[in-house]
């Protein structure tokens, strides 16, 4: 049995799917049942579903009972419902590899986070380096993927400049300066790396760093953005002070904004790997580029991104 941890989230949703695809027995460790029913995003898989929460240990040991391997995908990059980065991103890690190692399990893959360390100052990298340090510290025989930006259907990044483009009609901000880089990796292309390592003891101990086969810059990425749904706009640089203001406002009249300050502070930091191991896993990476994101992008509609916006999702 393989438990894949937040099994009903972006990336979880994806690596269950694959396992079950590929005949193994998949138990999916979900916060929120019924969240799972009204997303749809395991609907059809043949998973079993476990209620648990990362944050609460006391929840977490029956998750864990015949359990050989275990996937570790859950984090949050936005605070919200009054879970912060270090209850969920460190603790609920912290959590989740005791119950593991009390349940005799040998094998732990983490997502972990590209940049992420436990000494910087931006607290949801920190959180993420505090539990890659716990992972490492365990006695288990885990494997940990750095990923630079995931990008898919779901994913909370690109897909964020997406929802916003019928709010902003004549003029779209651009984010960030000619540093801000990233080195976005397709959501399918991280799921196989994890798999692939599931059985490959030569992978034990080992930390990837990986990122997509571009470097772009955030103006880069807006602009393959507005090309995936066909919108034509005036772009404008918008100064790092008018960007505090204004995601200061949506963090104020937003319960789930689409962007906060935390975040935005995160353009300071490189997000390109220094050693991309993609390749090692990955023979023809998919590309962040119009023609897959086009699919899904262009369905995004402004009334269901107002819903998201104001908790009603």
């Amino acid at each position: 049995m393989i438990l894949v941890t937040g099994g009903s989230g972006y990336v979880g949703s994806h690596v269950v799917r694959r396992l079950a695809e590929s005949g193994e027995r998949v138990r999916a460790l979900v916060r929120d049942p019924r969240r799972v029913e009204r997303e749809r995003r395991l609907e059809g898989i043949p998973v079993e579903i476990v209620a648990a929460d990362v944050t609460v240990p006391d929840s977490l040991p029956a998750a864990f009972d015949g359990v050989r391997s275990v996937i570790h995908t859950v984090a949050i990059a936005i605070e919200k419902e009054g879970r912060t980065y270090e209850q969920v991103n460190y603790q609920g890690t912290a959590n989740v590899v005791h119950a593991a190692e009390s349940a005799g399990v040998r094998r732990f893959i983490n997502l972990s986070q590209l940049g992420a360390d436990s000494t910087l100052p931006y607290r949801f990298l920190a959180s993420k380096g505090r539990a890659q340090a716990v992972v490492a510290g365990s006695e288990m025989e885990w494997t940990a993927f750095r990923p630079s930006v995931i990008w898919g259907p779901e994913d909370e990044f690109a897909n964020t400049f997406a929802r916003l483009i019928p709010f902003s009609p004549l003029i779209y901000p651009i984010v960030g300066d000619a540093s801000s880089k990233f080195e976005p990796i397709w959501v399918e292309d991280v799921v196989t790396c994890m798999v692939k390592v599931l059985s490959d003891p030569s992978t034990y101990g080992c930390e990837y760093e990986l990122g997509g086969p571009e470097v772009l810059t955030l103006e880069e990425i807006e602009r393959r953005t507005l090309s995936a749904v066909g919108a034509t706009r005036a772009m404008v640089r918008f100064p790092m002070p008018l960007l505090r203001v204004i995601v200061a406002l949506m963090e104020t009249l937003l319960p789930a904004p689409p962007v906060t300050r935390s975040l935005l502070e995160l353009l300071a930091v490189s997000n390109v790997t220094a050693e991309n191991s993609l390749a090692q896993f990955v023979s023809d990476p998919r590309p962040f580029v119009p023609e897959y994101t086009a699919n899904y992008m262009a369905h995004f509609r402004a009334g269901t991104t107002l819903a998201q916006f104001f908790g009603r999702s």
